[in-house]
């Protein structure tokens, strides 16, 4: 294991002695208030040794209540705000819908009344052969009797 030239040297094993264990008495139970004195307390390893020492509770931090970064009040008025506006916004959409739609009727009821009464004034205006209230005017005849007049 050494090398050749390495001088040995002997070593010692120290083994520790094992400490005897102590009679276990047990003690009166005395009521402690919490937080005075922490409590003693024994383990019994299991070679037969007993420990003593103090409990220790690790004291618990209590849990941190952070305001958030906005307040509930301001968030909710934000969003009546964006419901109001929505609201405001649909109801001049349909308003403009409903004149627009109010404005394409008219038009097309202009347009049937123009239509219809073309119709009748081309009816009642119109020439017909069985009314004698109307001009009929050859031009074939008005043609020869304008040259006849001539020449």
């Amino acid at each position: 294991m050494y090398p050749d030239h390495t001088p040995q040297q002997s070593v010692e094993v120290h083994r520790p002695t094992p400490i005897p264990s102590p009679v276990v008495h047990s003690a009166p139970v005395v009521p402690v208030q919490p937080g005075t004195m922490p409590t003693v307390a024994s383990v019994v390893l299991p070679d037969g040794r007993v420990v003593t020492g103090y409990a220790i509770d690790h004291p618990q931090p209590q849990p941190v209540t952070t305001p958030p970064a906005v307040s509930r009040t301001a968030v909710n008025v934000a969003l009546g705000g964006v419901g109001f506006l929505t609201v405001c916004g649909g109801l001049l959409l349909l308003t403009s819908f409903i004149a627009a739609l109010t404005a394409f009727i008219t038009q097309l009821v202009t347009l049937a009344a123009v239509i219809f009464g073309g119709w009748i004034a081309v009816q009642v205006l119109g020439t017909s052969g069985s009314k004698g209230g109307g001009t009929t005017v050859n031009i074939r005849k008005a043609v020869i009797k304008r040259n006849y007049f001539r020449g």
